[in-house]
């Protein structure tokens, strides 16, 4: 693969870097390595970044997102749950845990609920406090996309619009 060569806002940006670090006795501070021969330096346009850079626009490979109606579910499955007609066998209420605490406990209540052949749960997480919510309903929908939940769940929705800080989720069926 072919290095791009530099621009100059690369370069200030490992100056900067370069002048906090301590160096170790007998050794020389840290240069930035060569343009390649027969590369100008590119900058990038104004509000655009690599595609290397720039983060993936749903989380994961499948990515799950909280009220984006998913494929191969048909619309009436997620009328029904966008609705909130669906209502859920099961309540999970995350609130005052730790996220370690929350995380462990929604993947041990979404795998005995899957395993029970729950179809729809709602987890509680809680509005949070400030602009940004809670730390559990900011993880939430990561902790759905990992490897050992996301075949567990298929849809997620809140369960109201002006209600943030509870989810409702569709479970897969189990074969």
């Amino acid at each position: 693969m072919a290095r791009r060569a530099l621009s100059e806002q690369d370069r200030a940006a490992w100056a900067g870097f370069a002048r906090g670090i301590t160096r170790l006795p007998g050794r020389a501070a840290p240069e930035p390595l060569p343009d390649p021969p027969g590369q100008e330096a590119r900058v990038p346009e104004a509000g655009r970044l690599s595609s290397a850079l720039r983060p993936p626009s749903r989380p994961g490979a499948g990515g799950l997102a909280v009220g984006v109606r998913p494929g191969g579910l048909d619309g009436g499955t997620w009328n029904r749950l966008r609705s909130g007609r669906l209502a859920p066998a099961r309540t999970l209420d995350l609130h005052g845990r730790t996220a370690q605490m929350a995380f462990h406990a929604l993947h041990a209540f979404l795998v005995a609920a899957h395993a029970d052949r729950v179809r729809c749960v709602e987890i509680i997480t809680g509005r949070g406090s400030g602009e940004a919510g809670g730390v559990i309903r900011r993880e939430l929908p990561h902790w759905l996309d990992l490897p050992t939940l996301r075949p567990l769940v298929l849809a997620a929705h809140h369960p109201h619009p002006a209600n943030p800080g509870a989810v409702r989720l569709l479970l897969r069926r189990r074969r």
